[in-house]
């Protein structure tokens, strides 16, 4: 008894099983969107799992159209997905930061603490960096305002 496999029958299951699996991976994201108790974690969550779910959706669809224009798209999609996804989470996090966004009360900041204290004391010594230095003659001439401030 010979059989023959239905190659287009395994290729529409191939598909769909990417499919079913990415639409898996945006509702966990979605449900973490609305499960999550901060922005950042939310932020995260939304991030990886729609990433991710896009690409596997992309990939079925690629399967099931078996075609090397579409896979094509599909690789040029996933790759501009995957690349540019991260960075637009990190800037939008990094926003939230500098605006003063909140943690979860129970997010250990340790590190990050000791990351903003370097960063504040970089920005307040390097503050005048590009600026040109006043010879003293300069000082001298306007009577020395800046030392008199401090002596006050």
């Amino acid at each position: 008894m010979e059989t023959s496999i239905d190659w287009e029958l395994v290729r529409e299951i191939i598909s769909c099983v990417f499919i079913l699996a990415g639409a898996c991976f945006m509702l966990i994201a979605s449900i973490g969107l609305l499960r999550f108790p901060d922005f950042y974690i939310r932020m995260s969550a939304i991030t990886k799992g729609s990433t991710l779910g896009l690409g596997l959706i992309l990939m079925g669809m690629a399967i099931y159209f078996n075609q090397p224009g579409v896979l094509l798209k599909v690789l040029a999609i996933i790759t501009f997905t995957y690349v540019t996804a991260p960075v637009a989470a990190h800037v939008i996090g990094r926003t939230a930061v500098q605006n003063g966004i909140a943690f979860w009360g129970k997010t250990n900041l340790e590190e990050f603490k000791g990351y903003l204290m370097k960063h504040r004391l970089e920005r307040h010594t390097n503050q005048d960096r590009y600026t040109e230095e006043v010879p003293p003659a300069m000082m001298e001439k306007d009577g020395g305002a800046g030392d008199a401030a401090g002596k006050v």
